[in-house]
Order: C-alpha cells, then structure tokens, then sequence
C-alpha cells in the first residue's frame, strides 16, 4: 500500500509519453496542472520530435532520461500504448497510468491486449491504472497524472475529500460539485478499465491520508470486493465515512455499465449487501454526494435520529414533520421541563411542544431563536435540530438568526440543518458554516443520512470463530435430494420436519403411522428438484392406506420419467403463522451471500426478501426481516400473535455457517418454506434443496442419510 501511496500518489518523478507544449491537449494538460499546482518533483516530457516543451527539457524516449520515473503517463494511443507500456516495465517504472482507450471495453480483441500488458506489468512489478482513464490527480502534492477540464473549469483548492471513481466522467462531475459548494478537494482519481489497479485499492491508499476526511466512491462494477472490504475497515478505524455510487443498480443499467467497463455487473441487493456489511453508505448520484459533504466533515456524529423542528411558521412545522417521517426521523419527545423553558421564551400564542412554532414573533424578537435553542439543547430526547424558515427578509435580523444558531451548534455540538429557499436567507446562515438547504425534503435527507450512516459505521462487528466443517455424499453433483438436503441441514442444528424416506408401499404406509397425523407424501428423486411441478406432492394426507397408494404412483411416475427413484418422503405437516424462506449462494464475486424473507409458491414474483452478507448475527437477520413488506406482520396484526423471528434468524445464521463451511462444496441452499410459529413456537424447514458446487465430493466423508421408515 505504502508503494501507492508513494510512486502514484506522491511521486518523486513523472514521465509524460505522448507530451505536448499544447495545455488544451492530453499530453499538455498534465504537465501545465502540476507546474500550476505545485509539484515539487521532476517532470521529463518524453516527445522525440520537439527540444523543449513548456520550459521543460523534453526527451526522445524513456531510456534517455536522466533516472527511471516513479510514474509515468502513457498518452501516445493504439500500438504505440502496449509498446510504451513494455518499455516502462523493461525499465522499472514503478506505476503508469494508461490513458489511451480501445481496450478491454471494446471486445475479446481488446481485452487481450489489455491482458498483455498487466503480464508484463507484473512480471517486472509495476502497476498499471487504467487503460481508459481521465488519470489521477493529487492536489496535496501536485502530482496530477490526468487530463481533466474541470480543473481547469473550476479551479481546484487542497482540502479533506477524496474522490476515486472508475469513471472519469463522474470523479470530474463529483469534484465540480463539491467546489461549486466551496469545498476543498485532494484526490480526484479515475480507474478506468481497472486492468490492474481496482477502486478498492486506491480507495484503500486514500484512506492512509491522514488528511482525508470523507472518501467518495463510484463504481460499475465490484471486482475485487475484498479490497473495498479492507479499505473500508481501515477506514472504519480512523471513523473516515465512505459514500458511493454503485451504478447500474436496473437491468438497462447493468447492461450499459458493462459495455461501459467490459466489467461483470454485480447484483444490485447483494451490492446493498455488501455496502452494509462494511459500513459504507450508498447513494444514487454524485449530486447525493456533494449535498451532504459538507454535514460529514462538520463532524456530526449524532447519537441517534431523534428529530427537533424549530420554524417560525406554523405549516412549516407540519410539513417538517411529514418530511421528518418520510426519512424515517422520529420527531423528539420534550421533557415537560423542556417544554416549560421553551414557552417561558415564547408568546402565549406560539407552540413550545415539538415542532417548535415560534410565530410572526420572530419578526419582533430577532433573539427568539437564541433563546428558544439552548432552552431545547439539554433534553436527551434531541438529536438533530432542522430550523425551517418560510419567509424572512426587511425587519427580520437574519444575521442574528444564523450567529445564534452557529453559537448553539459550536457550543453543544449537535447538527443543526436549516432550510431556507431565498438566498438572502440562506446566504448569511452558510456564511457562519450552518449546513443550509433549498428545502426541508434536502435538509432532513442530509440529517438522516448522516444519523443512519453514524450507527452503521458504530455497529458492532459479527465474529464466528469457527465454522462447521460441512461435506456433501461421496460424489455428489448437481442437486441433493430432499432427503439427503434435509439430513444435511439437520446435522448443523437447522430444525427440519420430522419425515422418513421410503422405499416400498408398506415404509410409506409404516411412516404414516410413525408421524402420527396428517402427512405430506412427496418423491424424492435429485433429478427433480421442483417436484410440485409434476404433481409429484400430495398434502393432507389422512390415512396409511393413501400413504401407500401415493408411493406407488409416485414410483411409477419418476419411471414414466425416467429419473433416478430415490424413494419417497413421508413427512409430518406442519403448520405455522407465516410462511418464509432462507436460501443462500456463493455469488461470483462477493462469496457466501444468505437471503431471508417471504416464503411460500410466490417467492420469485414477489421478491419481498433481503440479503446477509457473512458473518452477522441474530439481531442483523431481525433488523433485515423488519426492511421488508411483510415487516408488520412481524409484530401481529389483526389478532394474530408476533412472529418467532428469533428462530427464524437462528435459522439464516446456521445456513449462513454451512454455506461458508462448505467451502465451495455447496453452490446454493434453497429453504422453502420454512413454517414459522408465533412467538416461543419456534420454526421449522419444511422443504430444503442443496446444491453442490465444484469443490463437492473431493475427499469428502459421506453425511448420514435421512431417517429411515420402521420396517
């Protein structure tokens, strides 16, 4: 890490292949932004066909340079970059950032030449960022190995952001942003193809400034995830928030993204996912980003979301508190002495309960605001303040306005947001640093956001010091069937129905008998995992006699179809309150990922579910289950009693462990459904399907199979 931080991000030395003495070209650009900005290295214009350019000695070729660059920018395009490219490697350059376009986004053609390249990157140790990139930029140093007209646009100023981007396009849109709002930025860095250098590596080198105090992430595709994981505990660490984009969150998206990239496309919940797990929160433009910069590096740090609204309108309360509750913002509960002290401040007319309406008053008192928000600033029931103001203008001292509030926030260390849509409002209230929107729906956006993301980075982190060592039958592929799938669950603590495998007419009528009432009768063949497609599942089965009359047509229908007859199930029903599912798989990226939500025969048309990234805990599952559409039956509505969601998240926490353990043996478990019963009822898979995945049945012991029927 410490050699990107170094040789990219702060060389001692730049070589520019492709230079030009024209600043309004690629090659020129460069070398006009670090004399420009500071650069205290060396800069060597390599252009055989020129003596000089822009007062610097320029050079024939990389070999004619007085010392091997720490970084060099490859301009020159087509033959001329994998060439260019060999050269720097032959010679020792220790990174090159590859501008050209035309590779691994074009097709097979492409990609292999981009292929080349990273081998002889690596073979003689170098690293390479892109190709198809607008380059890095690095403000604190000079070091600016790119192209980009926004910094010439808007002129660039160090500060405590860093942007790294694998669009070029979005890092420059994002860094115009925040300098439009008169922030300061440091790293402006775009990955391009990511050929070899991914967005999680340098976002990991980023984040080692020390300076660096919010790093802003936009990314296509996630393909080296554990990177991003490690950059995003380091910055956990040092309590350096990271915002991202993940793009091509729809199918139109995904597909543009990838020819955008050449990139695989990630699923966009497992992305969620994955963001969650890792503390980083994820917004959907760079416009997101930039509104709420300027809250993360005020510090806030809020203990929780309870909301106060101070405005001195009266609608504007009411439509704080409706845009409080869309961003999910419970308004706080004042104490009565809060309230006192408020109305002691307050007209007999104005409301001291919370919303805070302070009246036309204001207009008369410039002080009401000065008063009324130390009076409020005790009670621990508050912690984001929203001050709405409507209308002010001739008579209203604005300036007393924003000098009371910046005093009450620097004093108590709270957020305080204000919304104020004239800018002679707004203007006096950013000038004393208060985050100030157009609107409440932006200010309460940015105070949410700000709370929410707070408790994911302090969340504590699931451990599971051991994993279950989980094996599959002796040379087992494709699909268990539903009796091995069970028994292998049931071996890792997953409470599965009661059910005996059959094989004859009279273990199937003996197995009713054993359940003792009602039963399900199913075949069970591994060439059939969804038997109830072929009418191969008979519920409510209410004698032996049927029992046994199912097991033969059963049997007959798996020969009529010609896949292999492992038996037939007979098993206890087995009601509950609420049917859900849990499935996990090993995702080409991401590795063990576990879904958990709404079960029963609509699953795939509904998809009310949510996604777990391993390890997390029993309280992670519960706090998923309340995401989704069904969350209010969580709790019982119209008579009927709460869920036991705590066995049902004890569930999802053993398949998460088996998936993992398996390691690489299971390519998926499906569970569904899983009856779940009213609070302390507990839960109970009913139907499981295990599928092995590539490492499955290499030295691995056979599992017990399922309980046989009594003879």
């Amino acid at each position: 890490m410490q050699d990107l931080l170094t040789s990219a991000l702060n060389p001692r030395s730049v070589a520019i292949i492709g230079a030009s003495d024209n600043i309004h070209k690629i090659g020129g650009r460069p070398i006009y932004y670090m004399q420009r900005h500071g650069f205290q290295g060396a800069i060597y214009p390599i252009n055989p066909s020129r003596a000089e350019i822009q007062g610097h000695k320029s050079y024939a070729s990389l070999g004619a340079l007085p010392e091997v660059p720490d970084l060099a920018l490859v301009v020159v395009g087509g033959d001329k970059t994998v060439a260019a490219v060999e050269d720097c490697a032959a010679r020792g350059v220790k990174s090159a950032v590859i501008i050209a376009s035309g590779f691994g986004e074009t097709g097979a053609a492409g990609l292999e030449l981009q292929q080349h390249m990273v081998a002889k990157a690596r073979a003689a140790g170098m690293r390479l960022y892109g190709p198809n990139t607008q380059g890095l930029a690095n403000f604190g140093t000079g070091a600016i190995a790119g192209f980009s007209t926004m910094f010439i646009e808007v002129p660039p100023m160090d500060g405590p952001i860093g942007i790294v981007s694998q669009s070029g396009g979005m890092s420059a849109m994002t860094y115009g942003l925040l300098r439009g709002r008169g922030l300061g930025v440091r790293h402006v860095h775009a990955t391009g193809n990511e050929a070899d250098v991914t967005v999680g590596e340098l976002a990991l080198a980023v984040a080692h400034d020390p300076d660096v105090k919010l790093l802003l992430l936009y990314l296509e595709s996630i393909a080296n995830p554990e990177m991003l994981a490690a950059a995003a505990a380091h910055a956990r660490e040092r309590d350096l928030p990271i915002i991202a984009i993940k793009a091509g969150r729809s199918a139109q998206g995904q597909k543009a993204a990838s020819s955008h990239t050449g990139s695989l496309a990630n699923e966009d919940r497992t992305v969620d996912a994955f963001f969650r797990h890792h503390g980083i929160w994820r917004v959907r433009d760079p416009h997101e980003q930039a509104r709420a910069a300027q809250a993360y590096l005020k510090g806030w740090r809020p203990e929780g979301r309870r909301l106060v609204v101070i405005s001195n309108s009266g609608a504007s309360c009411v439509m704080g508190a409706d845009a409080a509750d869309d961003e999910g913002l419970p308004l706080a509960e004042l104490a009565q002495h809060t309230q006192d002290a408020v109305a002691s401040q307050l007209p007999g007319f104005a409301t001291a309960s919370n919303p805070i309406d302070i009246t036309a008053a204001l207009l008369s008192d410039s002080g009401l605001f000065g008063k009324v928000l130390p009076a409020v600033a005790q009670d621990p029931a508050a912690d984001l303040f929203f001050i709405n103001i409507p209308v002010a203008g001739a008579g209203y001292d604005v300036q007393a306005f924003a000098r009371d509030a910046a005093a009450f926030e620097a004093t108590t260390g709270k957020p305080v947001a204000v919304a104020a849509w004239q800018e002679s409002v707004a203007e006096p209230f950013r000038a004393q640093g208060i985050a100030t929107f157009p609107n409440e729906g932006e200010a309460l956006g940015v105070l949410a956001q700000v709370a929410g993301h707070t408790a994911l980075m302090r969340r504590e982190r699931t451990a599971w010091p051991t994993l279950p060592t989980v094996v599959v039958p002796q040379g087992a592929q494709g699909f268990l069937n539903e009796a091995d799938s069970l028994a292998l669950l049931a071996r890792h603590g997953v409470p599965t129905v009661p059910m005996y495998l059959c094989r004859s007419a009279q273990e199937a009528r003996n197995a009713f008998d054993a359940v003792g009432g009602r039963a399900v009768v199913k075949a069970c063949s591994a060439e059939v995992p969804h038997k109830s497609e072929h009418g191969l599942v008979a519920l409510g089965v209410a004698s032996a006699e049927q029992a046994g009359e199912l097991y033969g047509r059963f049997d007959a229908k798996m020969t009529e179809m010609g896949v292999a007859r492992d038996g037939v199930i007979v098993a206890a029903m087995h009601k509950g309150q609420h049917e859900f599912m849990v499935g996990a798989r090993i995702d080409p990226v991401f590795g063990p990922v576990v879904v958990v939500g709404d079960g029963g025969k609509y699953v795939e048309a509904l998809q009310d579910v949510a996604v777990l990234l391993p390890p997390f805990s029993q309280q992670e599952v519960v706090q998923a289950l309340r995401t989704l559409r069904i969350a209010p039956l969580i709790d019982g509505v119209r008579g009927d009693p709460p869920l036991d969601v705590a066995a049902l998240a004890d569930i999802a926490v053993a398949v998460g462990q088996v998936i993992a353990g398996a390691r690489g043996a299971i390519a998926s478990v499906d569970l569904n459904p899983v009856m779940v019963g009213a609070a302390g009822e507990g839960a109970v898979v009913v139907d499981a399907l295990v599928e092995c995945g590539a490492a499955a049945g290499s030295g691995a012991q056979p599992v017990a199979a399922a309980e046989p029927a009594l003879a």
